[in-house]
């Protein structure tokens, strides 16, 4: 979330940043600093209560040190009785009123980067690179070439579950496996640490990288535990950080983890929807990265050329797109998404996402660093796909097939023992 010191500095600033988003609700900004001043009020009234209450206790001890003067005792202990409860109703107004407030701040996106254009709706496409062609003249849809291959298969997933889950098997399955590992120790390879992770989490996890409340019909709970499946392994993996201090010394930090993850993307299925291009429950690879301030700009680059490299190993045809103000995640100041060319379904299909949250997610983590001068800072927080799985396995089946096999990326055959699926 934006700290309440930040928007009241750069008022005009936050609101020229949510004009980019689109955010029509501009009228929030001046209600949180009003409320912000209100909370001031009141917690300064708290503040001389509290001193007299200090003061009465103090002089009621001199007292019965110094003599038995009842009457005097009486009266200064109904004195701390009236400020007991004065207290107690002040706090009341200071909770009610801090409650309304943080629910105001947590409909506040982040501030968009200055690099996005405030005048343009539209993705920016950066680069493109690799060739679109095709070995077969028709080439086949991922979905059917399952069917002719048996490597998957979403009626089953339907039967076990329902629509948008499906069952890997064969060497469908063992092809998933490998491009996990792959992706896992290229990761590892580039200084990032493994982690494995939990699949499920608490509230107070899925706020504080903010996905709560902003996603919240979007992910999968389950009532009975108060517990959330994960839409993404980004948030148990930043949640092992928090509510730390850290020295400039420790940073960056680069982390990774494998998971499942599970989306309801409510709504987002039809006829237009197959195969494995949008799924409840999906594989991904992911990393993160935290950093000072200073260097956040320089870590993003990073993840986008580690990203890249995974990519053209995997010799698949692929862009690179920055988002507009208005597609950009409730979390990110700026993201910046990979895409993959399918070429039976003759369209781009997105596979990575990469963000750079500044200090929006570090806020609700409380994740700090100490200056050399010994200042307290927050982190910045960065995240990325590396990668997600569905479309990386529709988009190499597709994009190498022959009329009678698929052939395997050479830096995968070590992973999965064969170089063709028959």
């Amino acid at each position: 979330m934006l700290q309440i010191s930040f928007i009241r500095r750069n008022k005009e600033k936050v609101l020229l940043g949510l004009e980019k988003r689109n955010f029509h609700k501009l009228h929030l900004i001046n209600e949180i600093l009003i409320l912000d001043e209100k909370k001031k009020v009141i917690q300064n009234v708290l503040n001389k209560i509290s001193e007299k209450e200090n003061f009465f206790s103090k002089k009621i001890g001199k007292i019965l040190n110094s003599c038995n003067d009842d009457s005097q005792i009486k009266f200064l202990k109904e004195k701390s009785v009236f400020l007991k409860t004065e207290k107690k109703n002040i706090n009341i107004r200071l909770k009610k009123v801090s409650e309304i407030l943080e629910k105001k701040l947590n409909q506040i996106p982040n501030i968009p980067d200055e690099e996005i254009d405030k005048n343009s709706n539209k993705n920016n496409v950066l680069f493109q690179e690799g060739k679109i062609h095709s070995s077969v003249i028709d080439p086949l849809p991922h979905w059917e070439l399952s069917k002719k291959f048996c490597l998957f298969d979403s009626n089953l997933g339907t039967q076990i579950c329902g629509p948008g889950f499906s069952v890997y098997m064969g060497k469908g399955a063992k092809l998933q496996r490998s491009l996990i590992q792959y992706f896992l120790d290229k990761n590892i390879q580039a200084s990032y640490k493994e982690y494995s992770l939990p699949y499920l989490i608490n509230e107070k996890s899925g706020y504080a990288t903010g996905q709560i409340p902003d996603k919240e019909n979007q992910m999968y709970f389950i009532e009975k535990d108060d517990f959330y499946l994960i839409p993404t392994g980004e948030i148990p993996l930043m949640n092992c950080y928090r509510d730390r201090i850290f020295t400039d010394l420790d940073l960056p930090i680069k982390a990774t983890t494998y998971t499942s993850c599970f989306r309801r993307e409510a709504g987002s299925y039809g006829s237009k929807v197959r195969g494995l291009n949008r799924l409840h429950q999906f594989e991904k690879v992911e990393i993160i990265q935290i950093t000072t301030p200073d260097s956040s700009s320089y870590s993003l680059k990073e993840m986008i050329l580690h990203v890249k490299n995974i990519l053209q190993s995997l010799n698949l045809p692929f862009r690179l797109v920055r988002l507009s103000g208005t597609d950009l995640g409730f979390s990110s100041a700026i993201t910046y998404d990979f895409e993959v060319y399918s070429i039976a379904q003759k369209k781009w299909l997105e596979v990575s996402s990469i963000s750079n949250c500044t200090n929006f997610q570090s806020n609700r983590l409380h994740l700090r660093y100490k200056t050399v001068t010994g200042n307290i800072e927050l982190c910045h927080t960065l995240n990325g796909s590396a990668l997600a799985l569905p479309r990386i396995m529709a988009t190499l089946l597709e994009n190498n097939q022959t009329e009678n096999q698929i052939n395997i990326p050479k830096v995968l055959v070590p992973y999965t023992e064969f170089d063709h699926i028959k």
